[in-house]
């Protein structure tokens, strides 16, 4: 583990899940972090009280990406809270499944507006504030390979993410920020758990050739070595962390 000490991250969607694995880990590496959540403040100020009484820093700020002035604000906060923006972690999302011919005007627009505008109005603060030097680690997902029934939105807006990551990587030319981004097989969260049969869960799970659920922990160690000095060298890429499904 790389300290990172006087650095900090602006985690999305972090109130549980990946997002809540993933900020808690950049704090025990050092990071002080923006903790990011939507409409759970108490989920998400149990994780800045994880954070803290590791001895970290943590900030808990509300804010739905899909917004611009929300999307504005967590710099603002991070700026105010901390001096400023070494490491942007675009991981809030929704997934809502359903056939094509009956997906439902809202669902669709809704999944485009988090997902796909989300992490398009994070990156594009990040290309005016993020410091010299930073990492830009964005949420993909194994669907885009997979491609199954009903995920077809779902997996659209994660292919965009994948694209506007290795655009931005080359945006970036001259200022040694690194854009990657991290594509999950099936893990072991509420967004994915809910909706799903046993039975459907454990055939998902033995999809892997390692034959279980990826574990939030599991992600966060990947983020982690992308958001450090360790992944440096790795730029315009998707490192698909999902135990051998695709």
């Amino acid at each position: 583990m790389v300290d990172q000490s006087g650095k900090v991250a602006i985690v999305t969607g972090a109130s549980r899940g990946i997002g809540a694995a993933v900020a808690e880990r950049l704090g025990r590496d050092g990071f002080a972090v923006i903790v990011n959540y939507a409409g759970n403040k108490q989920a998400a100020d149990r994780v800045v009280d994880t954070i803290t009484k590791a001895g970290g820093r943590a900030q808990a700020v509300q804010g739905d990406v899909a917004d611009v002035a929300a999307a504005r604000a967590l710099f603002d906060a991070a700026e105010s809270a901390f001096g400023g923006v070494d490491v942007l972690v675009n991981n809030a999302g929704i997934m809502i499944l359903s056939p094509v011919g009956e997906t439902k005007d809202d669902d669709f627009a809704r999944q485009v507006d988090v997902n796909v505008k989300g992490t398009f109005n994070t990156m594009r603060e990040a290309a005016k504030r993020m410091r010299e030097g930073g990492r830009v680690v964005n949420c993909s997902s194994a669907v885009v390979h997979l491609l199954m029934p009903n995920y077809a939105v779902y997996a659209a807006t994660k292919a965009a993410v994948e694209a506007m990551t290795t655009v931005f990587a080359k945006e970036m030319r001259g200022r040694d920020i690194t854009v990657n981004a991290f594509a999950p097989g099936p893990t072991e969260t509420d967004l994915f758990m809910t909706g799903k049969t046993p039975e459907t869960i454990d055939r998902l799970a033995k999809m892997s050739p390692l034959e279980r659920l990826g574990q939030p922990k599991d992600i966060a160690d990947v983020v982690s070595f992308l958001a450090g000095p360790d992944g440096g060298w790795v730029n315009g890429q998707t490192v698909r962390a999902n135990g051998g499904i695709v």
